[in-house]
């Protein structure tokens, strides 16, 4: 019996999200009338709110909290009634969905006593609620405008959720297949991970300050993706011609595209954390480079400088990362704890902290959000936005861009019509998570169509169908392995999915 075999190999999530340059599904998504907010304008309101602020209220715009356990009461998880009350919470990240965002807004301006917009950020990596092809993927595609256009969609889709700030594009080079998240950028070239990285923030910055339109923020600054061994956040060795020749390049370009944030990284770099590292933080970035938008830390990456042995104490690290130029500190509350002692015992400068509360206060301006703290807060649109055909259109054409032949062999592609018999086989053929790709934001296994499912809505009556899982993606076990061979013996085609289990 003539045999093919096909096998797919899925290190992404490629299934469902129009056209990469016409992503306008519906009045929504189309470019609004923008507001005039002059930088003149921007500059007096900022000033003179900062001047109403106590101490205590600008260091809380520096500190961003985890509100993703926080929707059935007051007192859950860390973000309690005083960190509002007192002005403590700048940013909240892992919370979705305009009714459970505009609860939170509501809770902040009715507690806090200058009612300053709380800036919502979710990871949106490759898509909100409509998954495309994980970044690794597309890049696969070398379409930036494509690139481009799913970034825009995502950026359309998670501001009708109401987000206002996504932690991507992950810009790290990676040339280590041990590492374990290579699958959030764009491979081992610096020259196509730029061009990516540029294209991705002009996506979701589209339409910057207005509701349909997220911040993009650069991560993982810098070398995240060059850990000794390929171990997550083991330390980073380079020279520093190998540093500017192939891991800041990409970064670079997303200061030209203008992104308008930045994410330390966990790592250190030649013995440095990079959390700590103001050479990297404010002397590059900054003074080099002439970024002028607002820098924060990884998850709980501040506290992290204890374990990296540069910090004894919560108050060492917190003011190690902010004198470094970490402008905002993610999740482990170090800054709203530390730094107010650390600027009356004349540790920090006040100046200091003010060029920072600025940054974060004009972020919040452009986007409008001290004319209308709800302005991305709209049912209607989100209704309308979210998963839309053209959202589920794009998805599809995207999965097709980044798919690639490895080989044809016997031209086994097309599939004959005179098969007659295929086995389908592997722990990817019938699942609907893993196959969406790490970082799904909110996708939903209920809008997946497994490749199971896809090839039974194909087939013919006259063709059989016989599916076997084989295998899971890290258990030994073998106990599938007998039928997955006797289907196998059984058929003209054999089709084999597998891949990495997704974060």
């Amino acid at each position: 019996m003539k045999r093919c075999i096909i096998a797919l190999s899925f290190v992404m999530g490629s299934l469902l999200v129009g056209n990469a340059h016409d992503i306008t599904p519906d009045s929504p998504q189309k470019p609004v009338k923008k507001a005039v907010r002059s930088s003149d304008k921007e500059t007096l309101f900022v000033r003179n709110l900062m001047k109403k602020m106590t101490l205590t209220e600008k260091i809380g715009q520096l500190s961003q909290y985890v509100g993703g356990e926080l929707l059935t009461g007051p007192k859950s998880g860390s973000l309690t009634d005083s960190l509002f009350e007192r002005g403590m919470v700048g940013s909240i990240l892992n919370v979705g969905g305009v009714d459970n965002l505009r609860k939170l807004q509501q809770r902040n301006m009715q507690l806090s006593r200058l009612k300053i917009p709380v800036l919502f950020a979710f990871d949106v990596i490759h898509g909100y609620k409509t998954i495309f092809p994980t970044p690794l993927a597309e890049s696969c595609s070398w379409d930036l405008g494509l690139m481009f256009g799913t970034a825009k969609a995502a950026a359309i889709e998670a501001s009708a959720s109401g987000i206002h700030w996504t932690f991507a594009p992950m810009v790290d080079v990676a040339r280590d297949p041990r590492w374990g998240r290579i699958v959030e950028g764009a491979g081992e070239d610096t020259y196509l991970a730029s061009k990516i990285a540029a294209a991705r923030v002009k996506g979701f910055q589209w339409n910057i300050g207005e509701p349909n339109s997220v911040y993009a923020c650069a991560k993982h600054f810098v070398a995240y993706g060059a850990p000794q061994a390929g171990r997550d956040y083991a330390p980073v060795d380079l020279s520093l011609s190998t540093l500017s020749e192939v891991y800041l390049p990409p970064f670079k370009a997303c200061v030209d595209a203008g992104v308008k944030t930045f994410m330390s990284a966990f790592n250190s770099v030649n013995g440095v954390p990079a959390t700590g590292n103001r050479w990297l933080m404010t002397d590059l970035l900054r003074h080099q480079w002439g970024f002028q938008g607002f820098v924060v830390s990884d998850w709980n990456a501040v506290r992290e400088l204890k374990a990296h042995g540069v910090a004894e104490t919560d108050d060492d690290a917190a003011l190690m990362a902010f004198k470094a130029g970490v402008d905002m500190n993610m999740t482990d509350g170090l800054y709203n704890r530390c730094l107010e002692a650390d600027v009356r015992s004349g540790k920090v400068d006040l100046q200091a902290i003010d060029a920072s509360v600025e940054r974060i206060l004009r972020a919040k301006y452009a986007l409008g959000l001290f004319e209308d703290p709800y302005r991305f807060l709209d049912n209607k649109r989100e209704r309308q936005v979210v998963r839309s055909q053209s959202m589920i259109d794009l998805a599809r054409k995207a999965a097709v861009s980044s798919m690639v032949l490895l080989k044809n062999d016997n031209a086994t592609l097309p599939l004959s019509k005179q098969t007659k018999r295929i086995a389908l086989i592997g722990p990817l053929a019938n699942n609907r998570s893993e196959v969406m790709g790490s970082w799904k934001a909110r996708g939903e296994d209920a809008d997946v169509v497994t490749v199971l499912d896809g090839i039974k809505n194909k087939l013919g009556s006259n063709v059989s169908l016989q599916y076997v899982q084989g295998c899971d993606f890290l258990a030994p076990s073998k106990d599938e392995f007998s039928s997955a061979f006797e289907a196998a013996k059984q058929s003209d085609v054999i089709i084999a999915v597998v891949g990495e289990k997704a974060l």
